[in-house]
């Protein structure tokens, strides 16, 4: 899963939770996620899965309505604490708005960051984060997700 453009045909929630949690191997601390996809695509249950493989203990939802839910999980290649900041913008309107919420400042070099709805704040992250991209698929469980 380290080259652009891998694709996974998930063929149902568990099966795109369990290509989060793969897909976390490859997280390193300080790196920025960037989610993209219609509603109801598999974004969320993907975080479900990043959230497996570094042992979150809380359960996991969207932060539509709180934009950001903060989550500490372990990091299995260090045994260290990690911080793991899942962000929904869905529901901002303007980029001024990150500003608000302090955006800038949960973007460090300790923590994850998992950006549901990321277009509104691309131009505030650096060139080297990860976008994956959740797609419908031909049946109603069926997702596509491209890295």
């Amino acid at each position: 899963m380290n080259n652009q453009n891998d694709i996974i045909i998930s063929k149902s929630e568990r099966q795109t939770v369990a290509t989060g949690k793969k897909f976390a191997e490859t997280i390193l601390p300080g790196e920025v996620i960037g989610l993209k996809g219609n509603l109801g695509s598999g974004k969320t249950q993907f975080v479900k899965g990043v959230g497996e493989y570094f042992s979150v203990q809380d359960v996991i939802n969207s932060p539509t309505f709180l934009i950001v839910n903060q989550y500490r999980g372990i990091d299995p290649k260090s045994d260290k604490e990690i911080t793991i900041n899942h962000f929904d913008l869905y529901r901002l309107r303007f980029k001024e708005e990150l500003e608000t919420i302090g955006f800038s400042d949960y973007i460090n070099d300790k923590s994850v960051c998992i950006i549901e709805w990321c277009e509104l704040a691309e131009e505030y992250l650096s060139d080297v984060f990860r976008e994956v991209i959740f797609e419908f698929g031909k049946t109603e469980s069926e997702r596509i997700i491209t890295f």
